[in-house]
């Protein structure tokens, strides 16, 4: 019924007694697919690897922000041979986070510019990671052609049924890229999902006061939005605080389905579709 888009089953704080309850919780919900994203080289590895286990598990291999200091040239054809394996189905995480700047800004500037070039080279969707950081990630995503014609014409067109991005046929072009948690403004969202991009929504869209998010699956149409958990992290409502897991999506998909005025079960099936149309899974 649900697809996490983004969840880290790779988290490095886990033991593999723990993967291996958060696989056993999410076979028992109503989780059909989870997207396991990597950060570093050995998450990206590890997704892979979970990816290969379980029939639900596709992964993303990619340098985090975070981690780019620890990047170098190996690690990159290391990350770019993780990618060409079964199932991996994107680059990703990569970005900025200006945020907490565990990288100096410079390093992930260029780690971010690398990636996205891996991504062109592979013809891959892009899973992108934005913390204070909007203007610059835009303006690198376009520098590098993640928006350009050459990029959409590898993917084919999604559908757009209420004409958002131009006003056309019923679809539009799709360059594959995901702008996962998001949580700028509408006019942000409205600006991505304009230049090709896809919005992935998680649990702080459920948080009290958090309008700001709210106003974007407002503003944005069904067909270009994505649920995520970003597990163990953002856990939604009611359980904040406690650790998140992928089945807790639910919380997630309930709050756009109530701001949509839909069902769940609307909710959930447009944004599953959606999921896999992004990674390409059939």
């Amino acid at each position: 019924m649900f697809f996490d888009s983004h969840a880290h089953i790779n988290n490095g704080d886990m033991t593999p007694a723990a993967r291996e309850a958060v696989a056993e919780a999410i076979e028992a919900s109503a989780v059909d697919y989870v997207t396991d994203i990597g950060f570093d080289t050995e998450s990206s590895r590890l997704a892979a690897e979970h990816a290969s286990r379980y029939p639900w598990c596709y992964a993303a291999a990619g340098c985090h922000p975070h981690d780019t200091k620890d990047m170098d040239d190996m690690q990159l054809a290391l990350i770019k041979g993780i990618a060409r394996r079964s199932k991996v189905v994107a680059i990703g995480e990569i970005g900025l986070d200006f945020h907490y700047d565990h990288s100096p800004r410079d390093t992930q500037r260029y780690w971010f510019r690398r990636q996205i070039q891996l991504a062109n080279e592979l013809k891959m969707p892009i899973v992108i990671h934005s913390r204070e950081a909007d203007q610059e990630v835009m303006d690198i995503l376009k520098e590098e052609g993640a928006f350009s014609q050459e990029r959409k014409s590898w993917f084919p067109r999604r559908p757009d049924p209420e004409g958002f991005t131009r006003g056309g046929d019923g679809a539009c072009e799709d360059a594959r890229v995901l702008l996962h948690c998001f949580s700028g403004s509408r006019e942000l969202g409205a600006q991505y999902v304009k230049l090709g991009a896809t919005l992935s929504i998680a649990g702080p869209v459920t948080y009290k006061n958090n309008r700001k998010t709210v106003s974007v699956v407002e503003e944005i149409p069904l067909s270009f939005l994505l649920v995520e958990t970003d597990s163990p992290f953002l856990t939604p409502e009611p359980f904040r605080g406690k650790r998140n897991t992928p089945p807790m999506v639910e919380y997630t998909a309930r709050k756009v389905a109530e701001i949509k005025g839909i069902t769940l079960e609307e909710a959930a099936a447009a944004t599953k579709e959606n999921a896999m149309r992004f990674y390409g899974i059939k």
